[in-house]
């Protein structure tokens, strides 16, 4: 069973109300991804698990909704490089990786065995060319299938948002990485539910 948002939304009284408190952002992100949303008849059971998925990629994008890098210098994804705990469990292999592969879109995919493996998924060659992991349909179709299928940690959407129960927001983030700020995004979807009409 697929759902889909009101025919409209996203809609220009909305959308401002995405980004409160702030009124200047520029609201093309949220407005891309609420069309690819409405456009996707396969991915979404229920309205509070678009709510959470709406609430993940503000987060994951700084509020932004627009995929971008993982933010720090160069030295700093040393810490993931070859020859390192994070790096080997990444699975980068070549001096550089945890650089070349470090988080983008809008779920911050890292490192070159995820590169590799989430590409394969979605029919894109992400190892040969990382930053294609920015455009706003393949990180899209990342951000959405991931979650649903359980790409990054294994765990499902449907595991803590099934239809006709409760949504666990919170443990929920474990769809994506630990429980690393999981009451914050829990509050995002929850107001992203109230709007959506969840």
């Amino acid at each position: 069973m697929s759902f889909q948002l009101p025919s409209n939304i996203p809609s220009s009284t909305v959308l401002p109300t995405f980004y409160s408190p702030s009124t200047t952002a520029d609201m093309s992100g949220l407005s891309t991804v609420l069309g690819m949303i409405q456009a996707d008849t396969a991915t979404w059971d229920n309205v509070n698990q678009i709510a959470y998925a709406l609430a993940t990629i503000k987060w994951e994008t700084s509020h932004t909704f627009n995929p971008i890098h993982e933010m720090g210098s160069i030295s700093y994804f040393d810490q993931y490089d070859v020859g390192t705990p994070r790096g080997k469990g990444l699975g980068n292999t070549n001096p550089g990786d945890g650089f070349l592969f470090r988080g983008r879109g809008y779920v911050q995919i890292t490192g070159r065995e995820n590169y590799t493996h989430i590409g394969s998924l979605v029919g894109v060659d992400l190892v040969s060319n990382p930053d294609l992991a920015l455009q706003p349909p393949i990180a899209y179709q990342i951000a959405a299938n991931g979650m649903k299928n359980g790409w990054f940690a294994g765990r499902r959407l449907s595991q803590y948002i099934p239809t006709g129960a409760a949504p666990d927001y919170v443990n929920a983030r474990r769809i994506i990485n630990g429980l690393d700020h999981a009451a914050d995004i829990a509050a995002i979807a929850q107001t992203f539910q109230g709007l959506l009409g969840g």
